[in-house]
């Protein structure tokens, strides 16, 4: 009796062990150790959003997003149309100040980085042309404002045509000039976006990269496509001043050469004035798309998005959709690949290379298994740490029992971890809902 005891309690030990091991999200020992700190929620009654989050020199961080509210924590704000928000927190997460930014039409910020002078560069698109804004080409620009580091506009500029051109992406190049990318609306660019492989036109979207000085001016544009629709997500540059960008394209023909899929890992290759040095598809028959990509400390690039296949470049399919990593040379060789999710949806939308070492992604999950250890409730913002070998490290995922996304992640200083989105909940990890959506902040460390 008292033998058939203790194996009793040993086997309760170790069924406890094995159990709490499996549900928890944070590493149990060791330098990796990380957990939830804050979940905060920002907005006021109706749409808020947030898109992109850069560090900033003095520990902190900014946020770029929008906003339709003119109540709750939106300050100064004219009318209920879409405007850029930005908000600037200090290293103890105190929120320094707040604006937003517009016209008397919609504005929805996509990307901000800090640039060399502690200002801020913000992009995304623009139907106005009034109040911050002065010119628009057509019924939807591309919209880059500067600002300096206290938040105010110094110049701004809107690129477009007569149809709907979205910006996407912004990077300061290493001469302190932008360089911008986004959506070319080829249906309504009066012939913009062909290419001396095919004289017809193209249809849907084109990329469209603009290098711009350090005023904003234009130095050149090119567009990148084929006959269907082709959107850029993320951008490096690269050591010899070329770029790369990646994101996903379902065309088949101009300047897609090799297409694998329904819809593909699309990567090209420029020179430092903008030529095609090279472009590659990656995927299998599904659909698979980027949405970042960084440069390693190797001099490799790291690429992360989601796909739906199970064949040719993806291995270890879980369903759904999987979290979708890829490592290529700067020739765009493939040099290994990784699936990380459940059962349900997993999809990666931000990427960072950490300090210590591996890379830090967030995005959404609907999976309670395999790779994700919890589900709240519908779309879960997720956020995780993978090695340089694009194993998983840590994952946590944050949210209630409506829709939370994340879109943003970045690293602090000090190590700490900030990722950002929207929600649509008012239970379970948040908080507080103040109106339809909000923006959603998340604090690791």
């Amino acid at each position: 009796m008292f033998k058939r005891t203790i194996v009793y309690n040993l086997c309760f030990v170790l069924f406890f062990l094995l159990f709490y091991c499996s549900n928890t999200n944070t590493i149990l020992s060791g330098p990796n150790s990380i957990e939830i700190t804050a979940v905060s929620t920002f907005g006021g009654s109706n749409v808020e959003s947030a898109r992109a989050v850069t560090s900033t020199q003095d520990g902190g961080y900014a946020v770029l997003g929008y906003t339709q509210s003119m109540d709750g924590d939106v300050l100064n704000k004219q009318d209920n149309s879409f405007d850029y928000w930005v908000l600037k927190f200090n290293a103890q997460d105190e929120l320094e100040w707040q604006n937003t930014y517009g016209g008397s039409l919609d504005e929805r910020g996509r990307d901000i980085i800090q640039t060399y002078d502690g200002g801020y560069a913000i992009l995304g698109f623009s139907f106005s042309n009034d109040g911050d804004l002065t010119e628009n080409a057509g019924l939807q620009d591309y919209w880059l404002a500067k600002l300096d580091s206290n938040g105010q506009i110094t110049w701004q500029k809107s690129f477009g045509f007569a149809g709907t051109d979205s910006g996407i992406s912004v990077i300061q190049t290493n001469d302190q000039g932008y360089l911008i990318t986004g959506i070319l609306d080829v249906t309504a660019s009066g012939g913009q976006g062909s290419t001396s492989r095919n004289l017809n036109r193209h249809a849907g979207g084109d990329y469209w990269v603009l290098k711009l000085s350090g005023q904003g001016d234009l130095e050149w544009s090119h567009y990148f496509g084929g006959n269907f629709t082709d959107t850029p997500e993320g951008v490096v540059q690269t050591a010899d001043n070329g770029y790369i960008i990646a994101g996903g394209s379902d065309s088949n023909d101009t300047d897609i050469s090799n297409p694998i899929g329904s819809y593909d890992f699309w990567v090209i290759r420029l020179s430092s004035n903008g030529t095609l040095v090279w472009e590659k598809s990656f995927g299998g028959d599904q659909i698979d798309e980027a949405r970042a990509i960084v440069s390693s400390a190797d001099g490799n690039y790291i690429i992360a998005g989601d796909t739906r296949s199970d064949n040719n470049d993806v291995s270890d399919y879980k369903g759904g959709a999987d979290l979708w990593l890829i490592k290529i040379s700067p020739e765009g060789h493939l040099i290994w690949e990784k699936t990380l999710g459940g059962s349900n949806f997993d999809v990666a939308r931000a990427l960072t290379a950490s300090e210590n070492g591996g890379f830090l992604l967030a995005g959404s999950s609907r999976s309670n298994d395999v790779d994700v250890s919890e589900n709240k409730g519908q779309n879960d913002a997720w956020v995780l740490k993978v090695d340089d070998l694009g194993s998983l490290q840590w994952e946590y995922t944050i949210g209630g029992s409506n829709i939370d996304f994340a879109y943003g992640v970045t690293e602090l200083n000090d190590g700490a971890v900030i990722a950002v989105g929207d929600t649509a909940s008012d239970d379970g990890d948040i908080l507080q809902n103040k109106g339809f959506s909000d923006v959603l902040i998340i604090k690791l460390n």
